[in-house]
């Protein structure tokens, strides 16, 4: 019997190394499937203008059909955008550590870090490993790893990428409501850009979707909690496989 397929998006500026520690974890009960986004990794940069669909259109050939799907921040819009548009590829769909329907606020913010990134791409990058990183127990070893995929960063192509992320929140939201598959919303309590808030708020706009809250945990959770993020997906898949 095969097993079923989860397949692993990450997230702006980063690759599918990211998903290491969480990929071993599952890889016992299930066949994982970890690709590149578009503008990322091994890919080569997207094109000035690029749209979430177009991300989502560039990964979508790597996704067997009735797969679980797993997006990190970017990847959890791109992994909605799929459920949304190419429901035949998604069985169900986890949001993890995913922005929803920004607030004025919220979307203030993350336009002051595109900023930054616009102006001074090697100072974006420490103040994310800061945002994602400081107070935590992660490795120096992971961090420095996490440094050095971002700093290879096409840096146009990344801030295509990272439009994307501030803006597709946005336009995704009022559609939220037509994604028919079973799913579970998960981020970290001390979450600054990611936040429980906008968690319970995704769970809320999305017909069947329970929200998990990982306790004194921060962005990066496939890196700082794996085993804590797959407690939560195989108890999530486990109760769907038995609806």
């Amino acid at each position: 019997m095969s097993k079923p397929t989860v397949v692993l998006l990450h997230g702006v500026g980063l690759d599918h190394t990211m998903w290491e520690p969480t990929a071993e974890l599952l890889a016992d009960r299930f066949t994982v499937i970890a690709p590149d986004l578009p503008g990322h990794g091994t890919r080569r940069p997207v094109d000035e203008g690029v749209i979430l669909a177009d991300l989502a259109d560039g990964v979508a050939g790597e996704i067997p059909a009735g797969s679980h799907l797993v997006g990190f921040s970017l990847g959890a819009l791109v992994a909605q955008h799929l459920a949304l548009h190419r429901p035949r590829l998604v069985a169900t769909l986890t949001s993890v550590s995913s922005v929803c329907l920004r607030t004025a606020e919220e979307r203030t913010s993350v336009l002051a870090r595109l900023r930054t990134a616009e102006a001074d791409f090697t100072a974006s990058a420490t103040a994310s490993l800061k945002r994602w990183y400081d107070g935590t127990d992660v490795d120096a070893d992971w961090v420095a790893r996490t440094e050095a995929t971002l700093l290879a960063n096409h840096v146009d192509s990344f801030l295509g990428c990272y439009r994307v992320f501030a803006s597709a929140d946005a336009e995704l939201g009022p559609y939220l409501g037509s994604i028919a598959v079973p799913a579970l919303a998960v981020t970290g309590a001390n979450d600054p850009g990611s936040t429980p808030e906008m968690t319970r708020r995704l769970a809320a706009a999305l017909p069947d979707c329970r929200a998990v809250v990982v306790p004194e945990a921060r962005h990066m959770l496939p890196v700082e909690r794996p085993q804590a993020l797959v407690d939560s997906l195989t108890t999530f898949l486990g109760e769907c496989s038995h609806v």
